[in-house]
C-alpha cells in the first residue's frame, strides 16, 4: 500500500509556535511513525521539499523502509524547481531518501493530484498547503466516482500512476496530535458524501493498528 504524506513545511513555525509542542516528544512522536510506517511495509508518497512530511521520509528509510516516490513538477516553467534539487537528491547513511521521480507536469497539476498517486493520506498538520491538497484530491476523487453527472473522467487520464479508489476505499489518516481539533465539518462531510473515509489517528499506536487492519 501507499500512503500519501501532507503536512506543514515550515516546521518550527507550525508546531512550535502554532500548535505549542513540546520539542522533545515531537521528535520521539516522529520516530515512532516513522518506524511504524517502515516496519508495516508501507510505501511513501510526497513532494520531495522541506517539511514534516520529508523528515518522516528520511527517518522512514533509516529504519529500513521499503520504497519513496517524490512527486516532481518536472516541466514547471511559472516558478521552477530548482528549490527541491537538494531534497530530491537527498542521502541517508549512504542511500537515497527518493527511489523513484513522479513527473506531474507542472506546480498546478502537482497541488492538485499529490495525494491521488497513493491509496491513502496521512496529514500531518493543517497548513495553508495541505489543506488545499487534501480538499482538491477529493475534489478530484469525486470525478473519479463519477459523483459530477457532467463530467465523466477516469484517473489514468490524468496521470498513468494516479491509483487512489483502485485497491481500498480512498482514506484520510487524520494525525490528531499535530492538528488543532477536527477536520473542518464541512470538509469532512463532503470527503464521505465522495465515498471517501476520514480516520483519526490519537496516536503511533492506533496509527499501527488501523495500518495492519487493512487487506
Amino acid at each position: 500500500m501507499k500512503i500519501s504524506l501532507i503536512g506543514a513545511g515550515d516546521v518550527e513555525y507550525h508546531y512550535f509556535d502554532l500548535l505549542k509542542l513540546d520539542k522533545n516528544l515531537f521528535e520521539k512522536e516522529i520516530r515512532e511513525i516513522a518506524k511504524i510506517l517502515a516496519e508495516s511495509k508501507i510505501e511513501l508518497v510526497l513532494l520531495p521539499d522541506r517539511g514534516l512530511p520529508f523528515e518522516i521520509a528520511k527517518l522512514y528509510k533509516e529504519f529500513g523502509g521499503k520504497k519513496v516516490y517524490g512527486t516532481v513538477p518536472l516541466s514547471d516553467k511559472d516558478f521552477g524547481i530548482a528549490h527541491l534539487k537538494k531534497y530530491i537528491d537527498a542521502e541517508i547513511n549512504g542511500k537515497k531518501v527518493f527511489d523513484e521521480i513522479i513527473d506531474t507536469d507542472n506546480w498546478y497539476k502537482q497541488d492538485l493530484t499529490c495525494c491521488l498517486y497513493a491509496d491513502s493520506i496521512l496529514l500531518l498538520g493543517l497548513s495553508a498547503s495541505s489543506l488545499g491538497e487534501l480538499a482538491y484530491a477529493y475534489y478530484l476523487y469525486k470525478l473519479f466516482k463519477g459523483k459530477k453527472p457532467e463530467v465523466k473522467s477516469d484517473g489514468k487520464k490524468i496521470h498513468s500512476e494516479i491509483i487512489a479508489g483502485t485497491k481500498i476505499p480512498f482514506s484520510v489518516f487524520v494525525y490528531q496530535p499535530f492538528i488543532k481539533g477536527k477536520l473542518p465539518y464541512e470538509l469532512e462531510e463532503y470527503i464521505k458524501k465522495f465515498e471517501g473515509k476520514v480516520i483519526y489517528i490519537k496516536n503511533p499506536e492506533k496509527l499501527k493498528e488501523i495500518l495492519s487492519s487493512i487487506p
